[in-house]
């Protein structure tokens, strides 16, 4: 039998993350050397990781990180296989890592980040498929958010009271208003607009509504003089549905969004909405 202690197993435990008859078997292979079986469970999980690679992770979290004076903020989703990972502190703890890190280097987009340094000699990549590794499970980075020129707020929303946020909007006011702030955040994480305002548009996704619209509507028959009329309604009814500032406000729907703003006096700059998985 291998000579290693209590304490032996402890140790490998808190330096790999896994669980404890995985470092019992490991240091009994390692003949109780705890150097050789940290690598032995290295390379084990790595294997692990390339097997999860076709796996589906679509639960998860979303975590938030805003500065105290509210001038910058990050949103990050990360996410896993399974609910019970993802409400696990281990789990959690990654994501609120991740997100420090990007609060800390601003990276400027995904493929940055991954190849970004958290820790000296290892990129995040490496980061996220340790935690892979660790949490048995297939644990994905593909979206964050950070703003940093104004007034930053994020809102994060449990749709299940035992689950972390499962949504998080990040918004971006031209001057401080936390009240206002947290109420367009809301209606963003209620009404999940795709885009701020009509300009904001691309003239494709436009046109492309129009041909449906006007499709659909030969398709039912309509006479021909009345297609201009009711195609023009049903693409301001998309730019009703998909555009934030003209959609009705969702604390008080006699209001647009466009001038909920503008009685508060102030301008929404930009937006972002994440939800795990979608």
């Amino acid at each position: 039998m291998a000579n290693y202690t209590a304490a032996d197993v402890k140790k490998l435990r808190e330096l790999t993350g896994a669980g404890m008859m995985d470092c019992k078997k490991a240091l009994d292979e390692a003949d109780g050397n705890v150097d050789k079986a940290v690598e032995a469970l290295r390379i084990k999980g790595q294997k692990g990781v390339a097997k999860r690679e076709g796996r589906s992770a679509e639960n998860g979290a979303v975590v938030s990180l805003i500065a105290d004076d509210n001038s910058t903020g990050v949103i990050v989703e990360l996410k896993c296989e399974t609910d019970f990972v993802a409400k696990g502190e281990k789990f959690q703890s990654v994501a609120n890592a991740l997100a420090a890190h990007v609060a800390k280097t601003t990276p400027a987009d995904l493929e940055a980040l991954l190849a970004s340094e958290i820790e000296p000699g290892k990129t995040v990549q490496a980061y996220v498929d340790e935690a892979n590794a660790n949490l048995g499970e297939k644990i994905v980075l593909d979206r964050f958010a950070q703003f940093n020129d104004g007034f930053v707020f994020a809102y994060m929303h449990r749709t299940m009271p035992d689950l972390p946020p499962q949504i998080g909007v990040l918004v971006e006011l031209d001057k401080a208003d936390a009240e206002t702030a947290k109420g367009i955040a809301q209606h963003i994480a209620a009404f999940a607009p795709k885009y701020l305002s009509r300009e904001d548009v691309p003239a494709e996704v436009v046109e492309a509504e129009r041909r449906v619209a006007e499709e659909t509507t030969r398709a039912e028959g309509k006479p021909e003089a009345a297609l201009p009329k009711i195609v023009e309604g049903r693409v301001n009814g998309f730019f009703k549905e998909a555009t934030l500032l003209g959609q009705p406000y969702a604390l008080d729907n006699k209001k647009s969004v466009e001038k909920v703003l503008a009685e508060a006096g102030v301008t929404l700059k930009r937006f972002s909405r994440i939800k795990v998985g979608i």
